[in-house]
């Protein structure tokens, strides 16, 4: 939860489920460059919308367009039903902004910053009680260029924070961030999504957008190759995941099953199978008769990462398209 004063603070009406963030065929241009082209896609109320995408794609370039700090050469977008445009000072009262890097001066100490962006925003949300939230207590008294990269993330989506937003954008939230850090901050995003806030989180960390998007939009080369929920970009890439010895005899593991085993190095493999019992069982089976260990054995959708690597590789000359 976002921490309050009790100081009557602006309620943030809750409409999970509505359209926060709109972008409708969005392009952007740098010269000759077209960073985005016709890009469309929708983030809700309520839920955590993960943008991903190899370096250059353009998706810092779209959400920099919809946090208002840079112009489309041309297409819609709509936040809270406003233009980042032309209407950033109605829309910066009620939206949250998490840069990856930069912003604060070297010597704000991170108590005072975080009181002091509170004030600004006066919607109510307790200074030192965000401090605690983003676990920084400790460090309260210290100078941001005394931080370390973890320590500043937390401290950037404090002041994310202090507007109570309706709407969020984080940049790499848990870059550099230790484990317990990590777990605080995913708790953190999650209530922000519970209380209908409407994150977009984009991140290069596809463990973190696995744990935390209801929603997945990937961009390459300037489009949007796919825009669902996880389930449907899972959808049909079922697979069995399992480690064993570096080199089995693959081809006599296909003889003998009927399953082939591609290699993925350190004795992993994985199979394209749906992970029915009967094929583990003959799975585990024959690695027993031959001997082998089974270190590990994982069944069931493919990972994020293996639908990234999927989609980003087989996209072709055809962006935009969407599975």
């Amino acid at each position: 939860m976002i921490p309050s004063s009790g100081a009557s603070p602006a309620d943030r009406p809750n409409h999970t489920g509505s359209v926060a963030v709109e972008v409708e065929g969005l392009t952007v241009r740098y010269g000759e460059l077209v960073a985005v082209r016709g890009v469309s896609f929708r983030a809700l109320h309520g839920r955590v919308t993960a943008v991903l995408g190899p370096n250059g794609a353009g998706k810092t370039s779209t959400i920099e367009v919809c946090e208002g700090y840079r112009r489309p050469s041309d297409g819609r977008v709509r936040v809270l039903g406003l233009d980042p445009s032309t209407d950033q000072t109605r829309l910066s009262e009620r939206m949250g902004v998490m840069l990856q890097e930069g912003g604060i001066s070297p010597s704000a100490r991170v108590r005072d910053t975080v009181r002091h962006y509170c004030a600004l925003y006066g919607r109510g949300v307790d200074g030192d009680e965000l401090v605690r939230a983003v676990g920084l207590e400790e460090r309260a008294g210290a100078t941001w260029r005394r931080l370390s990269g973890g320590e500043r993330q937390r401290l950037s989506l404090a002041l994310a924070l202090a507007a109570r937003p309706e709407v969020a954008f984080l940049d790499e939230p848990t870059s550099g961030v230790d484990v317990h850090g990590r777990d605080t901050i995913r708790t953190i995003v999650r209530d922000l999504a519970a209380q209908g806030c409407a994150v977009v989180l984009a991140t290069h960390e596809l463990d973190e957008a696995e744990r935390l998007a209801d929603h997945v939009v990937i961009f390459d080369r300037g489009a949007v190759i796919a825009d669902g929920t996880l389930d449907e970009l899972r959808r049909g890439h079922d697979e069995i995941r399992f480690r064993s010895t570096p080199e089995i005899d693959r081809d006599a593991l296909a003889a003998a099953t009927g399953l082939h085993a591609s290699p993925l190095g350190g004795g992993e493999y994985r199979i394209a199978s749906v992970p029915d019992p009967q094929v583990v069982a003959r799975l585990t089976g024959w690695l027993a008769e031959q001997g082998h260990p089974l270190l590990d054995l994982r069944a069931g959708a493919e990972r994020l990462e293996d639908v990234f690597r999927r989609l980003t590789s087989a996209g072709g000359d055809t962006p935009g398209a969407t599975p």
